[in-house]
């Protein structure tokens, strides 16, 4: 804000025909106090203010003009306006108001106003010159344009933020709504693993008595209240879970083409953290209705992320979706080295996985588990053709459209 301001004060006009002058720099400084809200604007104003006049008095002196003491004359009223802009701001609390744009426009017009007419008034009290309703008339429409311009923009990166911050998230519920999926298996299991130890300790302490075996009764009986209890919490987590991402609303459908961007998005963004080069291509097919974010960005993230995994260094991974009738198809396919035919029917196994990460370490094994599971869930199919000469690995989800979209 410092080196920016001052340099943006030298793009200008005199629209009066004496030292006022119309810059740039008052756009820069106002998007500024917009978007620093962490520091105060009677301070900025203040530094700010000092910074101009020192500025244009070391360029007057540059160019060899006028003596310190005149320059200072021209150039003081500067600091004045940037001083009583940056304590009108913070007065009228304009950082307060960003959920109401038309708000902060109009008053972005009056504080601009404000520090005008405060410098106008100090520069021609000084030669004793009049403000006529001429000079008011352009004060404020060249305080509506500023105003106006730099809110236009710092709202249009703001949506641009916003959007991102958006995506982030829909990714992060996506994630969570897969940990759901793996929770409720969990639990299933834990429900089994109770029934299966308490019809033990049933079954042991009416057996017929032996030496030690009331210790087993016991042990047996100790190890289903235990995994009772880990049912508990898990149930727990997964009703906490569940009503973070479960609301039916209609914020929680998109359309496939929106979703398709933040699987492209979030993925080149991952393929660029693993240092490789990848060209991500989308195609749709037919006319598709809004599917549900979160089981429908979990399900391609999945695919393309697998597939961004399995290319060494360079390659290209394709999206293809399409509508036939009442069934929706996924197809993902990557010229990665492939995967050889002894694996393909192990691969939607869980904890099967020939992934290693830069340090070693293997991966879990459960996104392509996932995947299946949740197809199936859902009615449809998952399935992979691959082959290591000419290489090219394609896995394709066939499921019902009707499972994706909206319900009534």
């Amino acid at each position: 804000m410092v080196i920016t301001v001052p340099l943006a004060g030298e793009l200008k006009l005199n629209p009066f025909n004496d030292d006022y002058r119309v810059s740039f720099s008052i756009p820069v400084f106002f998007f500024f106090l917009l978007w620093i809200r962490k520091i105060s604007p009677i301070f900025s104003g203040f530094v700010i203010g000092v910074c101009v006049v020192a500025f244009r008095m070391a360029l007057e002196l540059w160019n060899g003009g006028i003596e310190w003491g005149a320059s200072f004359n021209i150039y003081f009223p500067s600091f004045l306006y940037y001083f009583i802009y940056g304590c009108l701001f913070y007065f009228a609390k304009i950082n307060h108001f960003h959920h109401r744009p038309l708000v902060v426009g109009l008053l972005g017009v009056l504080v601009e106003a404000g520090a005008s007419f405060a410098e106008l008034l100090t520069r021609y009290s000084i030669i004793e010159k009049t403000i006529t309703l001429s000079i008011i008339g352009k004060i404020i429409v060249i305080a509506v344009v500023r105003s106006f311009l730099v809110l236009g923009f710092f709202n249009l990166i703001k949506l641009r933020q916003e959007k991102e911050e958006n995506e982030q998230k829909m990714m992060l519920i996506s994630n969570l709504f897969e940990e759901t999926i793996q929770l409720r298996k969990s639990l299933q299991n834990a429900e089994e693993i109770t029934r299966d130890c308490y019809d033990l300790y049933r079954n042991l302490k009416h057996h017929k008595p032996l030496d030690g075996i009331g210790e087993y009764t016991q042990t047996a009986l100790r190890i289903a209240g235990q995994v009772h209890e880990i049912k508990k919490d898990n149930q727990r987590i997964y009703a906490g879970l569940s009503r973070l991402i479960s609301r039916q609303s209609l914020t929680d459908y998109m359309s496939i083409r929106d979703l398709g961007g933040i699987v492209i998005r979030t993925n080149q963004k991952y393929a660029r953290l693993l240092d490789k080069n990848i060209q991500f291509s989308l195609y749709i097919e037919g006319y598709h209705p809004p599917y549900h974010i979160y089981s429908t960005l979990s399900l391609m993230n999945n695919l393309v992320s697998n597939a961004v995994e399995s290319i060494r260094e360079k390659g290209k991974v394709e999206i293809d979706i399409c509508k036939d009738g009442e069934w929706l198809e996924f197809r993902v396919s990557d010229d990665g080295p492939g995967i050889p035919e002894k694996n393909q029917e192990l691969i939607f196994k869980p904890g099967f996985t020939t992934k290693y990460d830069l340090s070693g370490k293997q991966s879990t094994g459960i996104g392509l588990s996932y995947v299946k599971e949740m197809v199936e869930q859902l009615n449809g199919t998952v399935s992979v053709q691959s082959r290591t000469v000419n290489p090219e690995t394609v896995f394709v989800i066939r499921l019902p459209a009707e499972s994706l979209v909206e319900k009534g």
